[in-house]
């Protein structure tokens, strides 16, 4: 089956029909159906793995200050949790003197009985990746321009310690300021797994914190309203596997999970038979608003390699390892599912597999800046992205050939060895399988927009569909033909002296 742009943008145009794609909710579950659907279509064995997760859901959220006057806002998502695995409902009715900190540190405050009132800041420029860049292709200098390199990603920012610090120095509530964002409320933050976000918050734009500050000249007081529903859901990650021609069990699938969630895949090697090489690609299904770059068109261009490779099977082309395609679930509700997933086919030693490499394809989406109009605004280029990579020098030496072949513009090699050591991971929907010692090739990029409803459909960089997906058909082949166990910067043998799964 062919792989053309106009394919896969239809499936992105599917996915994001179904949208929001929430972990638990009916467009989540949908998701899940239509990849599983695509995958067993394509003539793949598929699994689905399902394990808990929560789904968070504000009823409410309002900010009056001074006489009553109402300043717009939206909650601070997963914002008023007593425990990571609290489920309950909740309304927060909080009114306190407000101590504004601007983008200062909580600490160089008094905040005790106050409601603290900040400016989110966005922490990571495109320069900040630099020290790490082990390759480039930038034809024209798209990337290599000040203003472009001084963008911001929206993966790192000051909320976390924010909360955490306003938490600890007893203040009773949080309203984020969106300084500098586009106007729009519709910025859906992430859910930070090591960060409890214990206070009640919300967010007001620019526009709106300049008109809250005001007020807040005639009155130091606000009135915070929060209701929070937190109930305990399924996720639904689905797998679908192409067996491999040197794969010994001949297994296929481990079979669709009907049982209780967690318990796909614990099945063993039958019989005592070797484990077989498997390369992974991976992307994620789930979205809070519409999700078309984050992550319909990652999880498209998986589809598309799976249907490719099914039809190179079906005419007697089948690869020598195992081929196994994954959309996970939990991406914004806290990983679990990445994790169990690590947990059930990497670190056990029961695993069906012995996965060699993990392909990770996400966000494939045009750059933009802030409009005239306060919005978001294209730029017509593709959103500067990086390959997050730890596999061999020869192997990283091709894939660098390769992106010049495909004409992969304003992309880098970002080398990834270090980062599982000093920073826990890698910024990717593979950092979980990566910090267990799987070879990993992730590519990402972050457009501001990623966490926003402005997230459209006309976010996505179409002229870039179909190189990605030749990029990593190549970068598969490459993986197929060589040994699984010398694909990694390290020898499989060594790499498993590491420390793994530390999450």
């Amino acid at each position: 089956m062919s792989v053309t742009k106009e394919r896969i943008l239809a499936t992105i145009e599917d996915l994001v029909a179904l949208a929001p794609r929430a972990t638990g909710s009916p467009g989540g579950a949908a998701a899940a159906a239509y990849v599983e659907d695509r995958f067993a279509r394509a003539g793949l064995d598929t699994e689905i793995l399902e394990v808990p997760s929560f789904a968070w859901r504000a009823t409410e959220c309002g900010i009056t200050v001074g006489g009553g006057a109402e300043v717009p806002c939206s909650p601070i998502l997963h914002s008023a949790l007593p425990a990571h695995d609290w489920a309950g409902s909740v309304r927060h009715v909080v009114e306190a003197p407000v101590v504004d900190i601007g983008s200062d540190r909580v600490r160089r405050h008094d905040v005790r009985g106050a409601i603290v009132l900040f400016d989110l800041t966005f922490d990571m420029t495109l320069a900040h990746t630099l020290p790490i860049t082990m390759f480039l292709h930038d034809p024209g200098r798209r990337v290599l321009r000040r203003d472009v390199l001084r963008s911001r990603n929206p993966y790192v920012t000051s909320l976390a310690r924010t909360m955490r610090d306003a938490a600890a120095a007893g203040a009773v509530g949080v309203i984020g300021v969106l300084r500098d964002y586009p106007d729009s409320l519709g910025y859906h933050n992430e859910y930070y797994r090591r960060t409890l976000f214990r206070l009640p918050g919300a967010w007001v734009t620019r526009a709106g914190g300049a008109r809250l500050r005001a007020e807040l000249r005639r009155s130091s007081g606000a009135t915070l309203t929060l209701g929070v529903t937190r109930e305990e859901v399924v996720s639904r990650t689905v797998i679908g596997v192409l067996p491999g021609g040197d794969d010994a069990s001949g297994r296929g699938a481990p079979g669709r999970s009907a049982g209780p969630a967690g318990s796909a895949g614990q099945r063993g090697r039958r019989g005592g038979a070797p484990r077989g090489d498997a390369v992974m690609i991976q992307s994620h299904h789930d979205s809070v608003g519409a999700g078309a770059v984050e992550d319909a068109s990652g999880a498209a261009e998986v589809i598309a390699l799976a249907e490719h490779y099914a039809a190179e099977a079906a005419a007697g082309r089948r690869p020598a390892k195992t081929l196994l395609f994954t959309t996970f679930d939990t991406h914004f509700t806290g990983y679990q599912a990445h994790r169990e997933f690590a947990r059930q086919h990497v670190l056990s030693r029961e695993a069906p597999w012995r996965i060699v490499l993990n392909a990770t394809i996400e966000h494939i989406g045009l750059r933009a800046v802030e409009g005239p109009d306060g919005g978001f605004a294209s730029t017509g280029e593709t959103e500067p992205r990086g390959i997050f990579l730890n596999v061999n020098p020869a192997f990283t030496t091709r894939i660098a050939g390769l992106i010049r072949r495909h004409r992969m513009h304003a992309t880098s090699i970002l080398g990834a060895g270090l980062l599982e050591f000093f920073a826990g991971g890698i910024p990717t929907d593979a950092s979980f399988t990566f910090v267990s010692g799987v070879p990993t090739v992730s590519l990402i990029s972050g457009p501001l927009y990623l966490y926003d409803d402005a997230d459209t459909i006309e976010r996505i960089d179409t002229a870039q569909l179909e190189p990605v997906a030749r990029f990593f058909i190549d970068i598969v082949d490459d993986a197929d033909r060589h040994r699984g166990s010398l694909l990694g910067t390290l020898p499989s043998g060594l790499r498993r002296l590491l420390p793994r799964g530390r999450w």
